[in-house]
């Protein structure tokens, strides 16, 4: 088992880990609960939470970059405190501005911590120790999405939103006493001179660019100019990056870290695999509530069947993945995602709940089975002085796929449901059930076609390890 003295500095990781979790599911708790105090419309509060997931995607490689150059902890401490003060300071009434400024600062304590989690798990620990030390981080995940709604509504209940962001600054407290304390000191390897500045910018905007047309899409319709307009600037802005990166002396993502089939492998399989559990996570409620007239608590408690599966199952494969073929363990852990995604097809009007909670079960287990594996997979393959960029990229990655996974289950059922009925649908119709059924088990045939396309690069990669050991 673990060192006794790295024990308190994967608890303090472990902390931060889960305060960006609740973090997140607190805030959409209570996202009409701000409109209506803020007097704003609940498309601009959403705000509050775009612009923190925006902050987070474009800076966080970085802020790794920083790690491998300044020292992982440094950065890592930090990001605590900055965190920290961005959440008092969120929870400080003086209007939308100023709490978007709040989160954006939030936002950039988030990513510190964020880039460089990964890396420091992997400098403490060995690799025969490695997916172990990454699945209890995984077991932080999985409470803070558990508790976020609980402890959000019961804070809603008793108190103004200003707490939902205000409850971070203790737990923070005792993190970054925690971390200061005990995680490893590191010597700077580099200066900012080394920091491909421009790269940055051009990242950021990518991500930005990216981010509102993706929004705008939404919103005004993918038909717009605008929409097509944002994404094709994001694309030329991201080229540019690209030829940045190539060109710069020393840039802030080494392309070359892709040259290991296995770094870029596990990356991609990352990004499909969370790509999929965000378009379930996004088509169960719409079936929960609208379709089957269950209350949104009701709901709620079943949907926590996921990060509650997550939670137990996490800690069993880093022991196994530790023990045994960790390529073998994500196989396994994709196999189940396969089986979640066919099972998801048989929900209809009169699935028993004990069948639904069981393939949301399923679906939690395949998660808590394959990321810690395949994280480690990620960190083993890169050398020492890149593990802070590794770390990003991989939660880049997991952010990203996010965002994907969101828009693509709302776009593509709303549109199957627009062809279905002849005329623009942009919400569930209540007088017309039917619609939304058929278009949500259309729209799944989706998510599993890209389950199996994981599954399939997973038994390559497989293939080709064993071919060339």
């Amino acid at each position: 088992m673990f060192e006794k003295q790295k024990i308190p500095a994967l608890v303090s990781i472990g902390l931060f880990t889960f305060m960006s979790t609740l973090d997140g599911s607190i805030v959409n708790v209570a996202l009409p609960t701000i409109a209506r105090e803020l007097a704003i419309p609940l498309s601009q509060a959403t705000w509050v939470v775009t612009i923190y997931l925006v902050i987070i995607s474009g800076l966080i490689v970085l802020f790794g970059r920083l790690g491998d150059l300044l020292g992982k902890t440094t950065i890592f401490r930090y990001g605590m405190m900055i965190f920290t003060i961005g959440s008092l300071l969120s929870g400080i009434n003086l209007g939308l501005p100023f709490l978007l400024f709040a989160r954006s600062f939030q936002a950039i304590g988030a990513s510190m911590t964020m880039s460089n989690s990964f890396g420091i798990t992997s400098t403490l620990f060995p690799p025969n120790q490695r997916a172990r030390a990454m699945s209890i981080i995984a077991m932080f995940v999985s409470l803070g999405s558990i508790a976020g709604p609980a402890i959000g509504g019961l804070i809603l209940s008793i108190a103004n939103w200003s707490y939902i962001f205000w409850i971070n600054v203790p737990i923070g407290a005792i993190a970054f006493w925690v971390g200061n304390r005990y995680l490893p000191k590191e010597k700077p390897l580099g200066t900012l001179s080394e920091v491909d500045w421009l790269g940055a910018c051009q990242l950021l905007m990518t991500m930005l660019l990216f981010f509102l047309g993706m929004n705008s899409g939404q919103s005004i319709g993918w038909h717009h100019i605008l929409v097509w307009l944002l994404l094709l600037l994001s694309g030329l802005t991201f080229a540019s990056f690209i030829w940045q990166e190539k060109h710069s002396p020393s840039p802030l993502l080494n392309l070359h870290i892709f040259d290991n089939h296995t770094f870029g492998v596990s990356v991609v399989l990352s990004a499909m695999f969370f790509t999929v559990n965000a378009y379930v996570n996004i088509l169960t409620p719409f079936y929960l509530q609208n379709f089957r007239g269950w209350s949104a608590g009701m709901a709620g408690i079943i949907m926590m069947s996921i990060p509650a599966s997550m939670f137990v199952f996490a800690p069993i494969s880093g022991i196994l993945s530790d023990r045994y073929n960790k390529e073998i363990i994500t196989l396994i852990g994709i196999s189940g995602l396969i089986v979640s995604q066919i099972g998801f097809l048989i929900f209809g009007q009169a699935t028993p709940i004990w069948l639904i909670v069981t393939i949301l079960l399923f679906t939690g287990m395949s998660a808590g089975i394959f990321q810690s594996p395949n994280s480690a997979l990620v960190m083993a393959s890169v050398n020492k002085q890149y593990l802070g960029i590794a770390g990003s990229i991989n939660a880049l990655g997991r952010n990203v796929a996010f965002v994907f996974g969101n828009i693509f289950a709302t776009t593509i059922l709303f549109l199957l449901m627009s062809r279905q009925a002849g005329h623009r649908v942009a919400t569930y119709d209540p007088q017309h059930p039917s619609l939304f059924m058929t278009a949500m088990h259309n729209s799944l045939y989706f998510s599993l076609t890209l389950s199996i396309v994981a599954w399939l690069l997973t038994a390559k990669r497989l293939f080709q390890t064993k071919k060339s050991s």
